[in-house]
């Protein structure tokens, strides 16, 4: 956009990924004047991220391919707090064993994205358990709690919402914002960090993280914060039937997650273009002007970039492939998603509607009976005639497997073992 100095600030706007910025002027003066260090946090609540961080991904990645200095803070520390916001009920609470794993697991989710190392602009991984499993409560208090108003923490949403809801906030987690304002003071200490960004519903910590840092240390910050994504539908983005779109393959493959962005609404393509890729601003002008059965090709674009990024170019030329012969040809393609069942069930047989349900290609069995009677299942590429009929040993191909279809889009493969 016109106006800016610095090529990070003019992209992240120019892609839509800003919400908020604290004196946009002065961070951009900054930025185009020399390297500078950013931060963005991430709690260890479970053992992969998911698409609702990848915008917050993305920015660090332009942040380091723009020339500066990226910083994914692992929350070791905080996860034993909880973050409250956009939460009715307290956090489970994890053991430290819990939390290390999801660390060391969460740390493949950034392998694509940003590049490692000591360098200038390498990005650093670092875990606040450093600095806040060694905090005494007492000091605590008197250095860093004294500069915060109880008047103004019961403003901030994460608070007033579940109040506003008589929902129980424990005082551990009204603790969050404390520890999390506290993180930017010690990143500036120890890296000369000066931008905390985050999600939009972290405006208010992150802020009190800036004003901290003043208080204590006459440091100059910042706050950057990205919108809340809804699709052009109003859905939420990172939720499908079968629960989050994770980035680690080992909780969502790659051709479940190239699925994912294939089936993008298409007002949403261009805009998941300008975010989740790293395309050119005028290749994602052509392909966002793609009209009717054209516009697939678009969403092809979007799914193989997007999943490049996550799981590496040859995984997403693979999925891409694996959904040309499916679709395209109507071909079973190995890669597909596949799950194992003991031959002996399906030599006894087994009703449709309970293999659908098994294989995951319904939630319920319930679920899985309205979508074969809607004409919604199939079998090796066969509408099935009933939610009754017996799937068994003979439905099986010569290698000992069959192929399950839910509509057009969502295919399995059942290996007799």
């Amino acid at each position: 956009m016109a106006g800016f100095k610095s090529d990070f600030m003019r992209i992240v706007h120019e892609r839509g990924m800003v919400h908020q910025c604290s004196d946009a002027a002065r961070l951009d003066e900054l930025l185009a004047s020399g390297v500078r260090t950013a931060y963005i946090g991430f709690d260890c609540t479970a053992d992969s991220l998911h698409i609702g961080h990848l915008m917050q991904i993305m920015l660090l990645r332009w942040w380091q391919r723009t020339g500066h200095k990226p910083i994914a803070l692992m929350g070791g520390g905080t996860t034993k707090v909880g973050d409250p916001s956009g939460k009715d009920e307290t956090r489970q609470l994890l053991t430290p064993q819990q939390i290390d794993a999801n660390m060391a697991s969460i740390r493949k989710s950034f392998a694509n994205y940003l590049s490692f190392g000591s360098g200038p602009t390498d990005a650093l991984m670092v875990d606040n358990a450093e600095w806040l499993d060694t905090l005494l409560y007492i000091p605590l208090l008197r250095d860093v709690g004294r500069h915060f108003s109880v008047n103004r923490m019961l403003t901030m949403d994460s608070v007033k919402l579940r109040l506003e809801r008589d929902q129980p906030l424990t005082f551990l987690e009204f603790n969050y914002m404390i520890l999390q304002s506290y993180d930017f003071v010690e990143l500036h200490k120890r890296h000369r960090c000066i931008l905390q960004m985050g999600g939009s519903d972290q405006w208010g910590n992150i802020v009190m993280g800036a004003d901290l840092g003043r208080r204590m240390a006459g440091a100059e910050l910042f706050a950057l914060t990205s919108p809340l994504l809804a699709t052009a539908s109003g859905a939420k983005m990172g939720k499908t039937a079968g629960g989050a779109v994770w980035l680690n393959p080992d909780r969502l493959g790659p051709y479940e997650f190239w699925q994912y962005w294939r089936n993008t609404e298409d007002a949403d393509v261009g805009r998941f273009l300008k975010i989740f890729t790293d395309l050119p601003l005028g290749d994602i002008a052509r392909l966002e002007a793609l009209k009717g059965q054209e516009v697939n090709e678009a969403k092809k674009v979007l799914a193989t970039e997007v999943t490049a990024l996550a799981h590496g170019r040859k995984a997403a030329e693979e999925a891409a492939e694996t959904a040309r012969r499916t679709f395209e040809e109507g071909a079973r393609a190995d890669t597909l998603p596949s799950v194992s069942m003991p031959r002996a069930r399906l030599t006894a047989g087994i009703a449709a509607f309970e293999l659908f349900h098994e294989a995951g290609l319904a939630e319920s069995r319930n679920e899985a009976r309205k979508l074969i009677k809607g004409g919604g299942g199939r079998l090796n590429d066969k509408p099935i005639a009933a939610d009754t009929v017996t799937v068994g040993e003979g439905d099986l191909d010569s290698s000992g497997t069959l192929k399950l279809s839910a509509g057009r889009k969502r295919h399995v493969l059942v290996r007799a073992t």
